[in-house]
């Protein structure tokens, strides 16, 4: 059985008192909400604070309005979002994410500011102790090799947030307050392009709150790879979205997600001012698998997630022309009868 260390546990009342905390304790206090990524990983030892900082006491964390454009509290649960008919409406590539985290049990704990600030995966470090001791352990803690790549002086860990690609699609900001003040930036701007330092949120700030643009003429999807039809993590997601009138595309953004250690926007430019036709879509979808570039550090082959890459771009632009669901090649058995 794998056991907690020891850890101080504090549960403030409000955002200014739980950034005391953090500021006075440094890099050894990090905060915790549902728990479903923290908790696990200092289990496996992988994350080790001395001080757990809980935020869900903190009300205001819980706040949603939504009237043309929206502001999510970064407390609200999975389940919050997935069964909210207005978001679903404005923006269902946002409920789409959610609804497909985990499963039911962790969507009612985990938390749309944890999932944003979900920790990178790699299959040399989503490992317990002793696994990761007996190879001398890895770039992304405490080793000095990136098992996934060991000639790079980079840690190469994937960045499986299934929300990230859907906000940074959607052109989302995101609030992070601190004892030195607030700051917001764009969704785009959180994610850096390293599974270590993937955040660009420093250790004192917490992330409060997601603001969402107008949705209106914007339609939006987001489609997602795994093994299983629940609880995995994506190996390979689409989050796309493009403002219409009269079926001629004003503009549109392709993010994909569970590639890289950011989610990766592709160039969707050559889709304005044009209809999603057939043709289109594919020409779109082939050249923006390019890219897809995913390395052997999660489930699933590396080539078959790319060969699909594709694939999931074409589904994801029929939906936002209005064909309705669309069936994409997925887990085990898709990828054997490749």
């Amino acid at each position: 059985m794998m056991r907690l260390p020891r850890f101080r546990y504090v549960a403030p009342k409000t955002v200014e008192e739980a950034c005391k905390v953090l500021a006075a304790e440094g890099p050894q206090a990090m905060v915790v909400a549902g728990g479903t990524d923290l908790l696990p990983n200092m289990k496996r030892r992988q994350q080790t604070p001395r001080v757990v900082v809980g935020l869900r006491r903190i009300g205001t964390l819980r706040s949603r309005t939504l009237n043309g454009t929206a502001t999510l509290g970064a407390g609200l649960t999975l389940t919050e979002l997935e069964r909210d008919g207005l978001l679903k409406v404005a923006y269902p590539a946002l409920q789409m994410a959610a609804f497909s985290v985990a499963t039911p049990h962790l969507r009612n704990m985990g938390t749309l500011g944890g999932n944003i600030c979900l920790d990178t995966r790699c299959n040399y470090y989503d490992q317990g102790y002793e696994w990761r001791q007996s190879i001398d352990f890895c770039m992304k803690k405490d080793g000095k090799t990136c098992w996934v790549a060991p000639g790079s002086p980079r840690c190469w860990a994937v960045s499986s947030s299934d929300t990230a690609p859907v906000l940074v699609a959607l052109g989302a900001r995101v609030t992070l307050v601190s004892a030195k003040g607030e700051r917001t930036i764009g969704a785009s701007e959180l994610y850096l392009d390293d599974g270590i330092k993937y955040l660009a949120r420093r250790p004192d700030e917490i992330l409060t709150q997601v603001h969402l643009p107008a949705h209106e003429g914007w339609v939006s999807t987001y489609k997602k790879c795994r093994r299983r039809g629940a609880f995995d993590f994506p190996i390979l997601s689409v989050a796309a979205v493009a403002r219409l009138e009269k079926g001629t595309v004003e503009d549109a953004r392709i993010v994909f997600g569970g590639v890289g250690s950011h989610p990766v926007s592709v160039d969707a430019s050559g889709l304005r001012g044009k209809a999603l036709t057939d043709d289109l879509i594919e020409e779109t979808a082939e050249k923006a698998a390019k890219a897809a570039r995913p390395l052997d550090n999660t489930d699933l082959t590396m080539t078959w997630r790319k060969r699909v890459a594709a694939a999931y771009v074409a589904a994801a632009l029929k939906e936002l022309r209005g064909d309705g669901p669309q069936r994409v090649p997925t887990g085990l058995l898709a990828q054997v009868g490749a």
